[in-house]
């Protein structure tokens, strides 16, 4: 078809949002919409707001026709930047726009497609919203009243239920798994499994095989052939965390499968049609990613159809009150044998000495800092105090009401090992050691394991267990108080 994208591009307004720095943001939802007529003259309507249609006889195709002329696999059509086009698939009989037969082309709102012996009339459709601060202070598992917070709300509100791709960018802990949880469960698809890929946790020569699956024998130690996680995620939702850890030979990879909608597995040529609604998440920024040739442009553009930056709690630490009574009323760790939380909330100097820290491990390094201050408070008392934070947000000496051997100094612990055997007391030594600079590195690192794994050179295998106990230690501090 001749290059009518000229002229029909800017009748169909792409789906694009941005939400960066606050300013105010207006979503262009696009939606196509396909109507054919039934055998009793009755029309039938399909509307979507996916990024590609297919066509075809097969069941597994968004648009079934009925018809024997229609390939089992006829056609497609997909957005690309401001415009919608069609291409046909290799179909027996042709793909026709406006009676002229194509192999690809342009759509221009209005035009008939004839796909076997079936008309099917093509529509645009362009939803235009003004993003206005939701009035709530929660948005499903998400907490705050700052008017930005409030924003991404009211954004959240619209492209739930749409079924469009999210990237989100943000520090560090700033929450962004909780926003694609919140985006799933408040969707069509939250039924479907909600399924999580961290690109930065996997061997790179293993992401294509845990992402897309792999035959029998199709590598060495692939003794069984094996379902991906898109295959997995059939019907729900895939969250691809570290986006920007997946390096560029798998990129092109993922661009084929959010394209056509369709994934091979390792060491298979079978196509398996895909039903996955996509958000991935970075702490890193594409856009600086994609000008420094790490990352594909062509992939950037196609994630980034909604595009979300969280902000860092020091930008919004007018929710920390309100982030600090939901920690409390919802963990685990601030309950009693019968499910009550033990402590109630903060003292006045505490919450003081909370909003003047700089807090750079975000929200995951408030909860943190609440649970060590939840087993570290009064068990008589019902309020975090100041001496219950840890030093750097209190700015006073932490009141040790009992010495464990993790508090012990270096004196003390040479006079209680030279009591011991030799043995005994170097790998008491040594385990102390190994605990005490793991812990220090995950604090480090905002208790980001990838991170940590990178800054130290080890294996990040090593660091889960550790990581369990800094969670776990200031529980086990107050079993020990409590006793």
């Amino acid at each position: 078809m001749e290059s009518d994208g000229d002229k029909f591009p800017d009748y169909i307004p792409p789906t694009k949002i941005a939400y960066i720095s606050g300013r105010p943001a207006t979503l262009h939802l696009r939606k196509c919409k396909l109507v054919t007529e039934k055998a009793d003259g009755s029309l039938l309507e399909y509307i979507f707001d996916q990024p590609t249609v297919t066509i075809g006889a097969m069941d597994d195709n968004d648009v079934v026709l009925d018809d024997d002329t229609v390939s089992r696999y006829h056609c497609r059509i997909y957005q690309e930047d401001n415009a919608y086009l069609i291409q046909d698939l290799g179909s027996t009989n042709g793909t026709y726009v406006n009676r002229v037969r194509v192999r690809e082309g342009y759509l221009k709102p209005g035009c008939t497609l004839t796909i076997g012996k079936t008309d099917v009339r093509f529509q645009s459709l362009d939803e235009r919203v003004e993003i206005q601060p939701a009035n709530r202070d929660r948005f499903g598992r998400i907490v705050g009243k700052s008017v930005r917070m409030r924003e991404i709300f009211g954004i959240l509100e619209k492209i739930a239920p749409s079924g469009v791709t999210v990237v989100i960018e943000g520090e560090t802990g700033t929450g962004k798994e909780v926003v694609a949880r919140t985006l799933h469960e408040a969707s069509s698809r939250q039924k479907g499994p909600f399924v999580v890929f961290d690109c930065g946790a996997v061997p790179e020569n293993l992401i294509e095989s845990e992402l897309f699956g792999h035959e029998k024998g199709s590598f060495t130690g692939a003794i069984m052939a094996r379902q991906g996680l898109f295959e997995v995620a059939q019907g729900g939702t895939i969250f691809l965390d570290e986006l920007g850890e997946l390096s560029l030979e798998l990129q092109p990879k993922l661009l084929r499968a959010l394209e056509q909608r369709e994934i091979r597995r390792v060491g298979s040529n079978k196509p398996i049609k895909i039903d996955v609604r996509v958000i991935a998440a970075t702490n890193r920024n594409l856009a600086e990613e994609v000008k420094g040739g790490r990352f594909r442009e062509d992939l950037f553009y196609r994630l980034s159809v909604v595009r979300l930056i969280l902000p860092p709690l020091r930008e919004r630490l007018e929710d920390l009150p309100l982030l600090t009574r939901h920690i409390l009323s919802r963990a685990l760790f601030n309950r009693d044998g019968e499910g009550n939380p033990n402590i109630k909330g903060v003292a006045r100097d505490a919450l003081d000495a909370m909003m003047a820290y700089h807090w750079p491990g975000n929200v995951r390094e408030l909860v943190n800092v609440v649970e060590r201050a939840c087993a570290y408070a009064d068990p008589a008392g019902e309020y975090i105090t100041l001496e219950d934070l840890p030093e750097q947000i209190s700015g006073i000496g932490i009141v040790r009401r009992r010495q464990t051997p993790e508090q012990a100094t270096s004196k003390d612990r040479i006079d209680q090992a030279s009591e011991k055997p030799f043995k005994e007391a170097k790998e008491e030594w040594v385990s102390s050691f190994e605990r005490d600079y793991i812990v220090n590195l995950l604090k480090r690192n905002s208790y980001n394991i990838s991170h940590a794994a990178r800054e130290a050179d080890i294996d990040r295998k090593v660091l889960p267990e550790a990581d369990e106990e800094v969670r776990h230690r200031g529980r086990r501090r107050r079993r020990r108080l409590t006793t």
